[in-house]
């Protein structure tokens, strides 16, 4: 293989470490085999259990994690004889749902496990929300998944699906899950067969059946989604191609696909190509590509036919295409090279223009189309016709189009005709020293240097003027345009030709190097820019260095806005946190709003309001828009080059970056105080409850001396009464305090055994006899309810907490109820009363610590309880909410999981050893 070719056909070594690192990913992960279809019905699920039977009989044993078989016969046999994982059981709204068991799932850790329905959303408290996630996770853990979806549950295809059968799916996937599914299997099914096993009853039951064949099932709407899938199927296999073909560094394009290239030129006819491209593709149904190559001939186009390529490059973007600004010396490698990148077997380009010149110019100069032809001769090439408006175009204006350099003023074909002169002269006196071939020599470095610094043009009047001055003064007859002899015809010859190519080289060269050094100086300036941003800690420093680098890159002024939490913009805090001021007179607030909403830019150069005099440019980062670059330019005109745009696109990606940093620093700093200052309280709680536990156990015991002492005058035992009620008081929230701060420390261990819960209610309210002397207590607990596992010192605590919460936020008389009942794999235990009830919209914030109620007795308190009851149920597993009573008032419910409690002989053996150690110590 010739060298040239080697470096081209190689492989780029970045590409290979990427691809080493994405096998390396995806060892560690398991693999997604998607059974895709165009609706219910067509066989997914069935498929799946087969190929789960086919690889049991091959060893591998795989667990079916959840099928949904929708009472369809055929599918429910196939289940037999597999591994069925038990599903998870979830109460909500008053109905138990049966959803996939992930937990379960990833403990047996299978080899491969079968989840149906792909984009089923779960029931609320499920770990996340819709089964693909349950499947990420499965498939982070390395377990391979076999799934299925159907094609209107695709994200991108779901508004396309509501307006063919008129039916809006809410449960969707995103689909990049199906394009990074390692397999995707089509299941397919004609319409007619489809409805035939519908009414067969194969798909839904009878009554089911017959709603869906009236609405959904209808066969046109399944033949549109059938096309639908299968075209879906194809853009997946596609993609698979192109990164066999990147894998394999496979250069040669296969014609597997119809997808078009179109090329666009600089000339007036480009527009009409693309618009003539656009209909092609529509008519062959494939994507299309527009690009543009610009070479160094194309460089040096007017600031008019630049904005002239840009704007049809727009265009093609509206009309579908995917489009993109190749860099190169020759147009149709370039052109080859993003074919075969992306695969495209057909390439549109413009006719050639007629006349002589274009004549002439296709002669010397090979057309790209003749180009292509040769070096790509499998390639399809459609040439697109010249429209009568581009025909009938001014001679200037096609010669301008074609690529020609803007002409080169007077005065720079004076300076070089000049030179050439001025070489002459100085020449003269070497005349009769040196040879007619040494002093020629002379005048071909004029013509080097007149190219080196005027361009190519007055090299060509230097060229031209040294001839005729060589001849003139130099060649025999001297000062005649006569020639003597006919080798100095020759001469003449070579010296032009060889003073036009040395100027075209040279002139060629200086703009290449003149290209380089602009490219050089945008990305030095991309790189400050990146370098600069990377230490800004302040929304205001992004803004001073993007207004720096917009001013020096494009010569205009910049302003930056960012939204506050409304989502309204203004200007960035300062440093010190104080609001940014008003908006600059020249920006419009509206049209930088809608580039904020919107996410697209707006204002002047764009199809957005044009007529605005600034340019607003939305910086969109991953997460969100981080705000909005309002640019005014100092000429009043916004005609960017491709590069200008991609300069500016890249800027505003990395200001955008950097504002999403900006505000995550910002947010990790006051989770961190957050954090700090949590842990400072519960330090000091936990050091005041614990100073305190004492002093108040001796007041406690003090005053009960008094009270069981010898009697006391009537004032006084009601003192001494008193003292010990608020002595008790004060000790339950001391109590509070030190163990809501161990609760949050980790610090406390639960001694979970079996208890009856009728034993813990009871010795709760025993130890709230004295709040609740003025209350009505009612206790409701079934007899046959089972005993549960949990730690009976804290759950009493929760009883407490939640019994004299009720009696100190109820008058005096109040009832208040205690009642508990299994439900399914839980045992729910309420406390409520018939009191004032609770705030509405409060159900949630009562439980936060340090909250308490809206209406609070003379009883003292921190809002703690709740807090820490809450605390403690979650941390047995359980939940516990607030409601309204239907006594009328509040009333708090929390739930224990139930679990399988032990049988009579092992419950004595269990109970039997913390008796002893108790009793032991």
């Amino acid at each position: 293989m010739p060298q040239e070719d080697y470096q081209q056909r190689r492989p780029d070594p970045d590409a290979l470490l990427a691809q080493m690192r994405e096998q390396e990913r995806r060892a560690a992960r398991g693999r997604l085999r998607i059974y895709f279809g165009a609706s219910a019905g067509v066989g997914k699920t069935y498929a799946m259990l087969e190929e789960a039977h086919k690889q049991q009989a091959e060893g591998r044993a795989p667990l079916v994690g959840i099928i949904e078989t929708h009472g369809r016969a055929e599918t429910a046999q196939l289940l037999e004889g597999l591994d069925v994982l038990p599903r998870r059981q979830v109460e909500h709204r008053g109905r138990r749902l049966e959803e996939f068991d992930l937990d379960a799932a990833l403990a047996r850790a299978p080899g491969v496990i079968l989840v149906d329905e792909l984009a089923h959303s779960n029931a609320p408290g499920s770990r996340h929300p819709k089964r693909w996630q349950d499947v990420e996770e499965l498939l982070d853990a390395g377990i391979d998944v076999l799934t299925t979806v159907n094609v209107q549950h695709l994200e991108s295809l779901n508004d396309v699906v509501g307006g063919i059968a008129g039916i809006r799916v809410s449960e969707t996937v995103p689909d990049g899950v199906f394009d990074a599914a390692d397999e995707v299997v089509m299941v397919d099914l004609p319409a007619d067969a489809l409805l035939a096993r519908l009414k067969e009853g194969k798909v839904y039951q009878p009554l089911q059946a017959e709603r869906a064949a009236g609405n959904f099932f209808r066969k046109g709407n399944l033949i549109a989604l059938r096309e639908l899938a299968l075209r879906r199927t194809a853009d997946r296999v596609e993609g698979d191609v192109r990164a066999w073909r990147e894998q394999q560094s496979i250069d040669a394009i296969w014609k597997t696909g119809a997808n078009l290239l179109v090329c666009v030129g600089p000339g007036p006819d480009a527009e009409h190509v693309v618009r003539s491209g656009a209909r092609i593709a529509s008519q062959l149904g494939t994507a299309w590509h527009a690009v543009y190559v610009e070479t160094p001939r194309l460089g040096r186009l007017p600031e008019r036919e630049r904005a002239r390529v840009t704007d049809t490059l727009k265009l093609a973007q509206d009309l579908g295409a995917a489009t993109a600004v190749l860099a190169g010396d020759d147009v149709a490698a370039a052109t080859l090279d993003y074919a075969r990148d992306h695969n495209l077997s057909r390439i549109a380009l413009g006719r050639a223009h007629t006349g002589f010149g274009a004549a002439w110019r296709r002669r010397f100069a090979p057309r790209t189309g003749r180009q292509l032809a040769r070096r790509a001769p499998g390639v399809d090439l459609i040439e697109i016709g010249l429209p009568a408006l581009v025909e009938r175009a001014p001679a200037a204006e096609v010669r301008a189009a074609g690529g020609g350099a803007p002409r080169a003023p007077l005065s720079a074909h004076a300076w070089a005709a000049g030179a050439s002169l001025l070489a002459a002269a100085l020449a003269a006196p070497l005349q009769g020293r040196f040879d007619l071939v040494n002093i020629a020599m002379l005048f071909l470095l004029v013509v080097l240097l007149v190219a080196m610094r005027l361009g190519r043009a007055p090299s060509v009047t230097a060229t031209c003027v040294g001839v005729a001055c060589f001849d003139f003064i130099y060649v025999p007859p001297r000062f005649t345009l006569a020639v003597s002899d006919f080798q100095y015809v020759v001469t003449f010859g070579v010296m032009l030709a060889v003073g036009l190519i040395t100027g075209h080289l040279t002139a060629g060269l200086r703009f290449q190097a003149r290209v380089a050094a602009e490219r050089e100086r945008r990305v030095r300036a991309l790189y400050e820019f990146a370098r600069e941003l990377s230490g800004v800690l302040a929304a205001s420093q992004v803004f001073e260095s993007s207004r720096a680098v917009i001013q020096n890159a494009f010569g205009a002024r910049a302003t930056l806005l960012v939204p506050d939490a409304g989502g309204k913009l203004g200007m960035p805090p300062l440093d010190d946190g104080s609001p940014g001021g008003a908006l600059p007179a020249n920006v419009d607030h509206g049209v930088a709003q809608w580039a904020y909403d919107h996410a697209q830019a707006a204002g002047l150069g764009t199809d957005t309001l044009p007529a605005s005099p600034a340019f607003y440019l939305p910086l969109v980062a991953p997460m969100r828009t981080r705000g909005v670059l309002a640019i005014e330019p100092e000429g009043g005109s916004w005609g960017l080059s491709p590069e200008q745009h991609r300069q500016l696109d890249a800027l505003a990606a990395l200001a955008a970056i950097a504002l999403e940093r900006v505000h995550y620093v910002e947010v990790a700093q006051a989770a961190l105080v957050n954090m700090e200052s949590e842990r400072l309280r519960n330090s000091l709680l936990a050091a005041l409850s614990h100073d305190l536990r004492t002093p108040l156990t001796a007041l406690v015991g003090l005053s009960e001396s008094l009270l069981r002492g010898a009697p006391l005058p009537a004032g006084s035992h009601d003192l001494a009464q008193a003292l010990h009620d608020e002595a008790v008081r004060m000790g339950l929230l001391v109590a509070n305090l030190l163990d809501m701060a161990r609760i949050e420390s980790g610090e406390v261990r639960f001694n979970l055994e079996w208890q009856a819960l009728e034993e813990v209610v009871g010795s709760a309210l025993r130890a709230c006899g004295n709040a609740l002397r003025r209350h009505r207590i009612e206790v409701r607990l079934p007899p046959d309810l089972p005993l549960v596992q949990f730690d009976a010192v804290l759950i009493e605590r929760v009883l407490c907490n939640l019994v004299e919460n009720a009696a100190k936020y109820t008058p005096d008389g109040s009832r208040i109820e205690i009642a508990a009942r299994q439900r399914g794999d839980w045992v729910d235990v309420t406390v409520s009363d018939d009191g004032p009830g609770l705030r509405a919209g409060s159900e949630e914030a009562i439980f936060e610590k340090f909250t308490r109620g809206e209406r609070e007795s003379a009883l003292p308190g921190v809002g703690l309880g709740l807090a820490i009851c809450r605390a403690i149920v979650e941390a047995h597993g359980g939940t516990i909410r607030a409601t309204a009573s239907t006594l009328g008032g509040a009333a708090f419910v929390f739930s224990l999981p139930s679990g399988t409690p032990p049988s009579a002989p092992e419950l004595d053996t269990l109970a039997l050893t913390p008796t002893m150690e108790r009793n032991h110590e």
